[in-house]
């Protein structure tokens, strides 16, 4: 099974934090903030695509 691990950033805090799926399509996914506690939808919020864990 793949997975496919992404690196997301903060709309609020501005802190950057990693991400994984198993599968590509990010479109409705949403993610709670490690540092601040606000969600956020994810499609909006990648920085770059991660090669592994």
């Amino acid at each position: 099974m793949n997975k496919f691990y992404f690196l997301l950033m903060c709309p609020n805090c501005g802190n950057k934090m990693k991400y994984h799926t198993t599968t590509i399509i990010l479109s409705g996914k949403n993610k709670r903030c490690v540092y601040c506690g606000k969600s956020f939808s994810i499609k909006d919020r990648v920085v770059k695509q991660l090669l592994g864990p």
